[in-house]
């Protein structure tokens, strides 16, 4: 089982990367773990031309699209700001998951084909915001972004409040939720779980051979 860990907080050492450490340790001793961390990935947050025209990816995306491309399972962890996920992960979905490969839309359709089947995913999120505003993280990424490209189950872990003493109080019980996962994973359809980044690629080359 290969294990892909995307540690999205923007600055080192912080609590979303403390707690994707014990999702890492809690992961059975056979699993394959890559560790990536999109701070130390030179790249253009912005996807400037929509889906009009192709941006080419930066090294550190593509291997990122790799990494993406083989793995059984996918984690998330970044905090809550403003409602949101910090712009640098936020650019970097806008730029990873593009059309032919991670999903692609139907001709004369509003429906959709989602490409990586076969992957399950867990998403964990620091956050302050009071409860009473509400959380339409599960919501977004559950069903508008990781659901959207074909991984199932999606598990989401909302950890807060974390100021004020908030994390002591919560940590026994985010630790207890973040290891079941951990030690759970369990993708559906493995058997539809293949690769699309090499057909991704060569198309995106027959198309720049066109222009």
């Amino acid at each position: 089982m290969k294990v892909l860990l995307l540690d999205a907080h923007p600055d080192r050492e912080r609590f979303a990367s403390y707690l994707m450490d014990i999702y890492r340790q809690a992961l059975p001793g056979d699993a394959e773990v890559e560790l990536v961390a999109v701070r130390e990935i030179a790249f253009d947050p912005i996807l400037r031309h929509g889906y009009r025209k192709r941006t080419e990816w930066e090294p550190g995306l593509h291997d990122l699209a790799a990494k993406l491309d083989t793995c059984d399972d996918l984690v998330i962890a970044f905090p809550i700001w403003w409602g949101s996920e910090p712009a640098e992960l936020k650019g970097l979905l806008d730029r990873l998951l593009l059309p032919g490969f991670a999903f692609a839309y139907r001709d004369n359709s509003s429906l959709w084909d989602i490409y990586p089947t076969g992957r399950s995913a867990d998403v964990i999120a620091t956050m302050d915001t009071p409860l009473l505003y509400g959380n339409a993280l599960v919501t977004r990424w559950k069903r508008q972004v990781l659901g959207f490209c074909g991984f199932k189950p999606v598990r989401v872990l909302a950890c807060g409040p974390i100021k004020h003493g908030g994390w002591e109080k919560g940590l026994p019980r985010w630790r207890r939720k973040i290891e079941h996962f951990a030690r759970s994973i369990s993708p559906a359809h493995t058997d539809t779980n293949t690769p699309r980044l090499q057909a991704f690629l060569e198309r995106a080359q027959e198309g720049n051979a066109k222009n």
